[in-house]
């Protein structure tokens, strides 16, 4: 039985943070404030305290181990409690009565059963009338044109049973009121806007249901059709372009980490090869089982996560990670590395190539413009993970030179670290030096040894190494969003000048997906940020910063200037990106045609009138005007 938003809501607002740590942890108040000595990496007897507890923010944070998070996650670590337990010693601490969600009481199970039985019924019912909408309405014809356009046949869109959900945005609860659901059970569903009753959460979009391994339906993700500004989830009406992908929030019967998307479809096969293609979206999974690759999953709108890894090793042995070429699927590609080895999954990656010069992106884009034979063979184009990790580690830093050399090896410890034999270790171990024309393998072991006494964390070049799964850097977009993300009141404001597709770092994409979940969903609070966070590394990230006037404004320091600042050089900088890439285009014309870039071309003109538009858009970010 859940206990109530409300009350987990009222627990946190009145929550003390140094009053419920001091139960553990003697702590002192030096400079406003608070340390102690930390309980979990030295049992309480460090000589010099690294314990910081931050009562405002209602965090803490080791500056030894490294252990942080929210006031809530100490109690559950201390205790050695799950957090429902968490929360009802404290709320009992703190006076909070316990309410539970519908209201219920202790002989809930039986009531929690029939209501998860009914929430699959609807959304079973839900996808039968989007999949009407694609296939069987005008309405639905753009979806089921771009699905026809990226080459998926009607017996794929069948079989993964894709829809369109309609643009008014009321309809879908007036027909499942006619059926017969209530309007309470309706608006705790999912399937609407927390902030708006009878507002259908995707509209206008291009359907993907979302299954459990039994193939029941179980919550949606949807697209936003390419040139449609269809705003969904939301009732404002700025223009924006809205989220590419959007998916159903967390509810009783989906948990979005511990879901994979088409393992119904897919697990015959994995059960049979022992090994599964995870790609990265919904679209590059259709265009595999069309090709015949059917042994292929996604994550569902969130990194691959270890109770994914563990779920999948019921049945596979290895995992064959399609990335996209990009930065972000690069890193990925590394995260979903450790995330297997950590789980006694073997791994290998698939290579990004080329066909007669055009750089192949994922496999959605191959299916599309080459086939499914091409599709079939760029996944034979495979290399080991330990391979990927040294060829990725060569690409970021010069070798040739001892510092860059140093931080290729470290980039490879949290690797090592992954890995449950020590003789493979040795064996990697062996390699990485060879590879890495290091002078022998006891110079990479030694270093590696040191690596792991040290906790592995450590400062370098403004770069932070935040636990074995990534490496963040700190850069403009991160900045502000790790701002919105300390001061989460600014949220509202912050939404309201800039779009989603503005940012581009997969870590401040990241925050600012889960700042717009705890949004829609009303949640406030560093436990409901932090629950929400995928990465380890992000959280960790975050934790810090929460714990630094830097982020959080002083008297020097105005949160919502510094978001205000964030905000002009996020602009700017995507603007300028852009320019350059017209003069690149309108060079590339004029080197073509021999007519100038002011000749009588259409395209060329459309580029330039972009290029003044951008160049007043710039000169307003700058203050200037004329």
């Amino acid at each position: 039985m859940l206990i109530a938003k409300s009350t987990v809501q009222e627990v946190h607002d009145r929550l003390d943070a140094i009053a419920v740590v001091e139960d553990y942890v003697r702590l002192e108040k030096r400079g406003g404030r608070y340390w102690g000595r930390c309980p979990f990496h030295s049992g309480g007897q460090e000589k010099t305290p690294s314990f910081k507890v931050e009562p405002d923010q209602k965090l803490y944070y080791c500056f030894g181990c490294h252990k942080g998070g929210s006031i809530i996650d100490f109690v559950m670590e201390m205790d050695k409690v799950t957090y429902p337990e968490a929360i009802k010693n404290l709320a009992h601490k703190f006076g909070v009565p316990i309410s539970y969600e519908g209201g219920g009481d202790e002989k809930e199970y039986e009531l929690e059963q029939s209501r998860k039985e009914q929430l699959l019924e609807l959304y079973s019912r839900t996808v039968l009338s989007f999949s009407h909408f694609l296939l069987k309405t005008p309405q639905g014809k753009p979806a089921l044109d771009y699905l026809l356009s990226r080459k998926v046949s009607i017996d794929i869109i069948e079989r993964f049973r894709l829809g369109y959900s309609p643009t008014d945005r009321n309809w879908l609860y007036r027909f499942l009121q006619e059926k017969g659901y209530s309007a309470a059970f309706l608006d705790e569903s999912g399937l609407f806007s927390a902030h708006y009753q009878g507002m259908a959460f995707f509209s206008g979009r291009l359907m993907f249901p979302i299954a459990d391994r039994q193939g029941r339906v179980v919550a949606f993700g949807g697209r936003a059709l390419p040139g449609m500004r269809t705003l969904s989830g939301m009732a404002q009406s700025d223009g924006k372009e809205p989220p590419k992908y959007i998916n159903t929030r967390e509810i009783e019967i989906y948990k979005k980490g511990q879901i994979l998307y088409a393992l119904d479809l897919a697990l015959p096969e994995i059960r049979r090869t022992k090994t599964v293609y995870l790609a990265e979206g919904y679209m590059d999974v259709i265009a595999l089982h069309q090709a015949g690759i059917t042994n292929a999953v996604a994550p569902c709108g969130t990194a691959f996560t270890d109770e994914q890894a563990k779920f999948l090793r019921h049945w596979a042995d290895q995992v064959v990670l399609v990335f996209d070429s990009d930065e972000a699927g690069q890193q990925a590609a590394i995260k979903g590395i450790i995330t297997c080895r950590k789980n006694n999954l073997a791994c290998s990656v698939v290579v990004p190539g080329a066909i007669d010069g055009v750089a192949l992106k994922d496999p959605g884009d191959i299916f599309q413009k080459f086939g499914a034979d091409t599709l079939i063979q760029s996944m034979k184009r495979v290399i080991i993970d330990l391979e990927y990790f040294i060829a990725r580690g060569k690409a970021l830093y010069d070798i040739a030179k001892p510092k860059g050399k140093a931080e290729a090896l470290a980039m490879l410890y949290p690797y090592l670290d992954s890995l449950g034999s020590k003789a493979e270790r040795d064996d990697c171990i062996q390699l990485i030096a060879d590879e890495m024309r290091a002078d022998n393998k006891k110079a990479v072991l030694d270093d590696y040894e040191r690596w792991q006494r040290s906790g592995g964390p450590k400062k370098s070049n403004g770069e932070e190494v935040l636990d074995t799964q990534s490496t963040i850097r700190m850069n403009d977009e991160l900045f502000l969003l790790t701002v919105v993300s300390v001061n989460t009141h600014l949220y509202p404001e912050f939404r309201a000048s800039i779009a989603m597709g503005e940012i581009e770092d997969p870590a401040a994409k990241e925050l600012f997906i889960t700042l717009e979940e705890c949004f829609r969903n009303e949640e406030s609070g560093p436990d409901a940020l932090m629950s929400r966070i995928e990465s380890a590394a992000l959280r960790s990230f975050l934790i810090q910063r929460g714990i630094s006037p830097e982020f959080r404004g002083d008297a020097k320091r105005d949160p919502r200037k510094l978001m205000e600042d964030g905000i002009k050089r996020v602009k700017e900088k995507r603007l300028r990106r852009r320019l350059a890439e017209i003069g690149a285009e309108l060079r590339l014309k004029e080197r073509e045609s021999g007519i100038g870039a002011n000749g009588n071309d259409a395209a060329g003109d459309e580029l330039i009138a972009e290029k003044m538009y951008i160049d007043a858009e710039i000169r307003k970010l700058e203050g200037k005007t004329g």
